[in-house]
């Protein structure tokens, strides 16, 4: 129960050493590409962008880590609706880069670099580059011409040996110019100086390599989403010494939309970025179960085990005898089907679940009733206000759980109601098991195997409603290979939404 929920709340350090990576992604994540790391909420992306801030940081590289949701300004820039997009984007692309300079200027003066003085000199640049502003508005010129002209002439005869003839003439003029410009203030961003400031930047860093760290892109508005791409793609991608890292949810993400030019604004996917990583397809065990459970073990273990030290004099030493000491005989396999491959849910589950087992080790019943009450405390609420999503969960599981005894479907990807489809996988109600199924009779038709998540209908094996659990008469979606039987035919096997109602 004192494992912490949010990889923000837990020290670098710690984060660290308790990170678990699935398969080949821990070596995938280090390398020196641009990329875009995709995940639904809870399955790792912030926790596995510090572990490789952390590691970096260890092999003498920069790293620099920015959570989006901290960018911005306090007067709503960003969703006020009287500006443009190129504005309120404008205004994001230098809110992170003075952020950037923020971070570099702590490290000149906490690190030691290969050229610290060139790293001040450069940062200069950056925040000029970044800050410069220009008077949009109307321009007046005022010109305004005075003087004044003053002549005179006296004589005056003395009829004496003292007569004298006197005259004075006096000329003055003035002339002033006003040039008056009358307008706002407004960021404006030069990519020139820009990337030469950056470009400075790694020179005074190198060889050690800059690694910039963006956390939670999709809390950025969607229609800036592509701008800021943009504006990275033309300043910092093109530099070298800088790999970029982006950690967003797919179906919340824009990276990148058509112009009227015929060209495209943001950043295109496996081309400006090299590839995307997708944290729910790498907690996809295929058939082994023994993967899936040696992860979570492995994940609760770490967790777990930097506050036993501190707790009992003899903690246990591996992940068998931990799993062992917390959970009774076949209770932890059904705990990792309940987390349906992703970490926060299983960490949740387990920490409910300790609270129904009291001193006791966890049980199947308090693994059940954990599964329940997280499902009704956090995956329900999210699509409470989604009225169409409700529904059509609820006939998902009327048709999946309640007749055709069962927990996996497929569907059409070309479903004309898929968004909504969507949504409920982004709230993790629904679970893919394999993309791009191709049907043998009919090879022009792909199919998507989804499952429907354990809390949905764990209620009814509580309450005594269902005899059994569903059975996965699609279990072929779980295998390494992911081909149907023979005879198996897709087409009876999928569901097609607009016949649900």
């Amino acid at each position: 129960m004192r494992i912490p929920r949010r990889a923000e709340s837990a020290d670098r350090s710690t984060l660290a050493m308790t990170f678990v990576a699935a398969g080949s992604f821990s070596a995938v994540l280090h390398s020196t590409d641009h990329q875009i790391l995709y995940g639904r909420r809870g399955t790792g992306k912030t926790h596995a962008l510090f572990y490789l801030s952390d590691l970096v940081e260890h092999a003498g590289d920069v790293p620099v880590y920015l959570d989006l949701r901290t960018i911005g300004s306090a007067e709503g820039l960003y969703t006020d609706s009287n500006l443009t997009a190129a504005v309120r984007g404008t205004h994001l692309l230098v809110d992170t880069l003075e952020a950037i300079h923020e971070q570099l200027l702590l490290l000149a003066f906490e690190r030691e670099v290969s050229d610290p003085n060139g790293l001040l000199v450069a940062l200069d640049a950056l925040a000029e580059a970044a800050t410069a502003v220009e008077v949009v508005g109307e321009v007046e010129q005022e010109t305004k011409f005075g003087g004044s002209d003053e002549s005179s002439v006296g004589v005056e005869l003395v009829m004496s040996p003292n007569a004298k003839l006197s005259a004075a003439r006096r000329r003055s003029a003035t002339a002033e110019s006003r040039l008056r410009r009358s307008g706002i203030e407004r960021n404006h961003v030069v990519f020139g100086p820009l990337s030469r400031a950056l470009k400075s930047i790694t020179r005074a860093l190198g060889p050690a390599r800059l690694w910039l760290l963006l956390d939670e892109w999709s809390s950025v508005p969607l229609d800036l989403q592509p701008l800021l791409a943009d504006l990275l793609r033309r300043s910092i991608l093109p530099t070298v010494g800088i790999t970029v890292k982006i950690a967003a949810i797919e179906r919340r993400s824009q990276f990148s939309q058509p112009s009227s030019s015929g060209d495209y604004v943001g950043i295109e996917v496996g081309a400006d970025a090299a590839s995307a990583v997708s944290l729910d397809d790498s907690m996809i065990f295929d058939n082994v179960r023994d993967r899936a459970q040696e992860f979570f073990g492995q994940l609760l273990f770490n967790h777990a085990s930097t506050r036993l030290r501190a707790m009992i004099p003899q903690p246990p030493r591996d992940v068998a005898s931990f799993l062992e000491a917390t959970f009774r005989r076949n209770t932890f396999p059904e705990l990792v089907r309940a987390a349906e491959g992703v970490p926060r849910d299983a960490i949740n589950i387990a920490a409910l679940a300790a609270q129904h087992a009291h001193d006791a080790r966890i049980d199947l019943p308090d693994v059940r009733r954990a599964a329940r009450d997280w499902y009704l405390r956090d995956k329900q609420t999210a699509i409470n206000t989604n009225s169409t999503g409700r529904h059509m969960l609820r006939l998902l599981i009327d048709e999946v759980v309640g007749r055709r005894h069962s927990r996996i479907f497929l569907l059409d990807q070309l479903d004309a109601r898929l968004e909504t489809i969507d949504e409920l996988y982004d709230a993790r109600l629904l679970h893919v098991l394999r993309r791009g199924i191709a049907d043998r009779k009919n090879p022009g038709t792909l199919y998507d195997g989804f499952a429907i998540d354990y809390g949905c209908y764990v209620g009814l094996l509580l309450d005594g409603d269902l005899s059994s659990k569903p059975r996965d008469r699609g279990g072929w979606l779980n295998s390494a290979n992911g081909v149907p039987p023979d005879e198996f035919s897709l087409a009876r096997e999928a569901i097609y939404l607009s016949e649900l109602g």
